[in-house]
């Protein structure tokens, strides 16, 4: 029972240090409706900035003020960044903040390997506190009772400021009601400015505290972000009490999960999440959200390609078939991945343009189809052949049973859903060691003699490119991608011509989920070898970098984005150790200048170019002419 009770204090004194970030997280997001994944950035600087001081001021009172006024250092540099970078963003669709925030995610991670270096930093000991207690018979560090005491003070703090102020108060009213706040004269802007370094502050502050306990790595940003996501689902967008409970609940789940399920102890945290949100949507204590603004999808119309088109994108395919006659092996093998990045991202914008699912999760069908692939291989002997069709049906297939629950729900929370699942997906590709290998992966799942050279694979990855990208664009025309296209701009009314959304929005969420499962399947052959990180965070992030690179609210955007942003990847890990500081550089300045995507930016011009003869051509109208 003492080991239970220790266990128990271990949750609490982790669930303080996450319901620091998380509420940070929740009051962001509560007011800006910004989804900042720069969040977890911004603790990892915070640690970063308090190892350096608290190394130098090497006091009690030195390492609480290092704490401190690390965490205001961030904040200020979290007003900058509100200030140069968000503001110019605030009524974009929700996908391109998410991305600009990557964008700063990738900037820091090379910021913060360029100035610490790569290697792990062991923080000192808090002074007076690096001890243990004896709590029933056993020691407990004397450090983490303090973070007991800190989570319900940063509390009663938070809920003083909000309710006892009358910032606080604009706060909570612009978290109900931004345009009412708006109307009675109150500056938004720097309103939002004081919320987002506020929640900046505790980010970082809520690294700091984490140097006495864990080594302060490059990893921070990425391993925090999810637990925090989660918490601010479960207990609610914008509610600090909901954000509090949540954080109990997981960091208990993950005590007690690690020493009663350590076998799926990564899984609960997820089930939990996915749980509450088909149950509640908007977590423990939030209100549901408003309908979320109109992307660029609404703001175009789409026509199927026309002759000249179609010559053109003949003349294409019919480059790319001769296109081994000047690249090497590993120009071939670049470009095979590319194809397969293709693939992914086209299924992705068939779900977010034409369907206006956005999907935060989408990396699971990918995983799922590499898997799929390659168990048949191991497991039943499988060539590669009958394989490529095993994987895509094995991601439909489970797609079927994780998109029922998923077609439920709408905007944010139907993104947070599809990332549960496919956290969970990950949570057993890593732990079912006895069949997915875990960590360790699958490997040895290579091509059939006739296509395992260079050529040959990358003439069966475009003749699958080429195929997915028909399919997807004649759907997408077809009256199923009519009235997928209707209840994206128009819900309300497509139901009231009869058109079942669930029943509609499901398919799509299996026919995306098969192609992802195609380019998985492909991938796994590719490489000749699984691994989770397939299923991860990352991957599904690239296929939103790819989508909206291209364009969102565009038919094949995905198609240039994949191209291009898979190749300046590659080329930039190849050619430099900054690539990731480069690549957020970039992806933040296409967010600002170009936030239709390169084909949307393009076709915009080209329509502008196409229009100006047109009224040129028309008769000037005489004075006396009637008007």
């Amino acid at each position: 029972m003492d080991l239970y009770f220790l266990q128990f204090l271990t949750g609490l004194s982790n669930a303080a240090s996450l319901f620091l970030v998380a509420s940070g997280l929740s009051l962001i997001f509560g007011v800006t409706r910004i989804v900042n994944f720069a969040h977890g950035a911004f603790y990892m600087l915070g640690a970063y900035i308090a190892y350096s001081l608290t190394t130098r001021w090497e006091s009690a009172f030195g390492f609480w003020a290092a704490l401190l006024v690390s965490a205001a250092i961030v904040a200020v540099c979290g007003a900058l960044l509100e200030i140069l970078l968000l503001r110019r963003i605030y009524r974009a669709p929700e996908l391109l903040q998410l991305l600009a925030t990557f964008g700063v995610t990738l900037v820091v991670e090379d910021g913060v390997r360029l100035i610490w270096g790569p290697e792990d930093l062991v923080g000192p000991r808090a002074p007076g506190l690096s001890g243990a207690v004896q709590i029933l018979g056993r020691p407990f560090p004397a450090y983490d009772l303090v973070l007991i005491a800190l989570g319900p003070a940063v509390l009663g703090l938070l809920w003083l400021l909000l309710h006892r102020s009358r910032w606080g108060i604009l706060v909570r009213a612009a978290t109900q009601d931004r345009d009412m706040v708006s109307a009675l004269g109150v500056n938004q802007k720097w309103l939002f400015t004081g919320v987002f370094a506020l929640g900046v502050f505790l980010a970082a502050f809520g690294g700091g505290l984490q140097i006495p306990r864990d080594a302060v790595t490059h990893f921070m940003d990425l391993s925090v972000i999810t637990e925090v996501f989660v918490v601010v689902v479960i207990g609610g967008l914008g509610s600090i009490g909901g954000v509090f409970l949540a954080a109990i609940v997981v960091s208990e789940l993950n005590a007690f999960g690690i020493l009663v399920f350590p076998g799926i102890s990564l899984v609960l945290m997820f089930v939990v999440m996915a749980v509450v949100l088909v149950l509640r949507p908007w977590g423990f204590f939030g209100k549901p959200l408003p309908v979320s603004r109109a992307g660029y999808a609404a703001r175009t119309t789409w026509q199927p390609l026309g002759p000249r088109s179609r010559a053109a994108a003949g003349v294409l395919i019919l480059g790319a078939v001769l296109l081994p006659l000047v690249l090497g092996n590993y120009g071939l093998g670049v470009a095979s991945e590319v194809l397969i990045a293709v693939i992914f991202a086209t299924s992705l914008q068939f779900m977010m343009s034409v369907g206006g699912l956005d999907s935060f999760g989408h990396a699971a069908s990918l995983g799922l189809g590499a898997y799929g692939a390659a168990l048949s291989v191991q497991w039943l002997g499988a060539p590669m052949e009958l394989a490529l069709i095993i994987g895509p049906v094995v991601a439909a297939a489970i797609s079927l049973v994780s998109g029922w629950f998923c077609v439920r729900l709408s905007n944010i929370y139907f993104a947070m859903l599809t990332l549960a699942f496919a956290q969970i997906f990950w949570s057993i590709a890593y732990q079912w060691v006895d069949v997915t290998g875990g960590d360790n992966g699958i490997v040895g799942v290579w091509p059939s003699d006739w296509a395992s050279g260079a050529r040959a694979f990358y003439w069966l990855a475009l003749a699958a490119a080429v195929l997915s990208v028909g399919c997807i664009r004649y759907l997408t025309f077809a009256p199923f991608g009519h009235a997928l296209r209707a209840l994206r701009d128009s819900p309300q009314r497509a139901a009231a011509t009869g058109i079942p959304r669930r029943t509609v929005q499901h398919t799509a969420f299996v026919v995306s989920a098969f192609f992802a499962g195609l380019a998985g399947s492909l991938l796994a052959f590719q490489k000749g070898s699984i691994f989770p990180d397939v299923l991860g965070i990352p991957m599904s992030i690239d296929g939103l970098v790819m989508v909206l690179l291209g364009g969102f609210g565009t038919v094949s955007g995905g198609i240039v984005g994949a191209i291009v942003y898979k190749t300046a990847s590659i080329w930039l890990m190849s050619n430099t150790d900054l690539s990731r500081m480069i690549l957020g550089g970039l992806i933040i300045l296409l967010v600002v200048a170009f936030p239709e995507g390169i084909v949307g930016t393009l076709g915009r011009i080209w329509g502008a170019r196409k229009r100006q003869p047109a009224i040129l051509s028309q008769p000037v109208a005489k004075m006396g002419d009637a008007p």
